[in-house]
């Protein structure tokens, strides 16, 4: 890997939604962090910018945001016109991010901000992708620990590849951002994007924190519905198990059949009408094939909204003319495309 030797800028991207207690505590942190970072001379980092994409938030988010500009030259505030989840509020982000390095962070700082130190020191020794790592899941309680266990065992099962207890806590440099920015699905899946460009990574390891302020906003729901898009929008191994079921229960139908008509000429006189064997099998079967209708439904769900070609995200309003300016970039290059 070639090292870093040169100078370089950092853009630092945080979706904010409904964070109206979380920023006040969380954004002076993030500042401090990074100007003490520019101010230390054994990296390289001469300068960086603090993106923060409010997604649709209902409370007083924005109008923080543009506090926290107004006080510091180094932060941006970037406005969806509605929310578009968290994995498309950091896209925005990341889209017109146009520094040298650029970081990815949730706002409320429960990934330790220490591990950036590592992330730079990767960065500079050669590495285009430098990934936040969790040690443990001790935290996150008996059951949310188990199912996120078993979720990845999952995915491995499925033959996808993921970083096992890395969630959107990165360091990518401007050539791995350019590759990713290629990808122009709708479904977006970005943890499970960053593996497949190919670039050298490296694994930064850290100590997740409790919440400080405010609440989750990843519900269940919200978990479910991204654990079902890290499955679907990589692998057509479901639709291949369908297939397979298929085919064993068709095997076992014949089976079945050739008993049935043994009984039938060998024991008629014992058969009860409404035998369960007409009716269990019918609603194995019914079972089934509902289930794989539902699989079925969620890949041309899939295929659907792909081929509308919605946008991802819709920038509302910026607080920087230089923003503006590269989402106007971004404009022409999608409608040109």
């Amino acid at each position: 890997m070639t090292t870093i030797k040169g100078p370089y800028y950092a853009d630092v991207v945080v979706p904010c939604f409904n964070e109206e207690e979380a920023l006040p505590e969380t954004a002076p942190v993030i500042l401090d962090f990074f100007r003490t970072l520019v101010a230390d001379r054994s990296n390289r980092l001469t300068g960086f910018r603090l993106i923060l994409v409010n997604d649709g938030s209902s409370d007083g988010t924005w109008s923080l945001i543009e506090r926290l500009c107004a006080a510091n030259p180094e932060v941006e505030g970037v406005m969806l016109s509605r929310n578009f989840g968290h994995q498309s509020a950091m896209l925005a982000g990341l889209t017109i991010a146009d520094a040298d390095v650029i970081l990815t962070m949730d706002a409320d700082l429960q990934d330790d901000i220490e591990a950036v130190r590592g992330m730079i020191s990767a960065y500079e020794d050669g590495a285009h992708l430098a990934l936040g790592v969790r040690n443990d899941r001790s935290s996150d309680g008996r059951g949310k620990s188990g199912s996120a266990n078993a979720y990845y065992r999952l995915l491995s099962a499925l033959g996808i590849r993921i970083i096992e207890n890395h969630a959107d806590f990165r360091l990518m440099s401007r050539t791995a951002l350019a590759a990713l920015l290629q990808y122009r699905e709708v479904n977006l899946f970005l943890r499970g994007l960053i593996p497949t460009l190919g670039f050298p990574v490296t694994l930064v390891p850290y100590a997740r924190k409790p919440r400080t302020a405010g609440e989750t906003k990843y519900t269940l729901r919200k978990m479910l519905r991204l654990a079902l898009d890290g499955i679907t929008s990589f692998t057509v191994m479901p639709l291949r198990i369908i297939a397979a079921t298929g085919a064993v229960i068709f095997l076992g139908t014949i089976l079945a059949s050739l008993f049935f008509l043994y009984v039938y000429f060998a024991h008629s006189s014992d058969i009860v009408p409404g035998w369960a064997s007409t009716v269990l099998p019918m609603l194995f079967l019914g079972g089934v094939q509902l289930l794989s209708i539902g699989v079925l439904g969620e890949y041309v769900g899939k295929i659907y909204l792909e081929t509308k070609r919605r946008p991802r995200f819709i920038i509302q309003e910026t607080t920087s003319e230089a923003l503006d300016a590269n989402v106007r970039a971004e404009i022409e290059k999608a409608e040109a495309a």
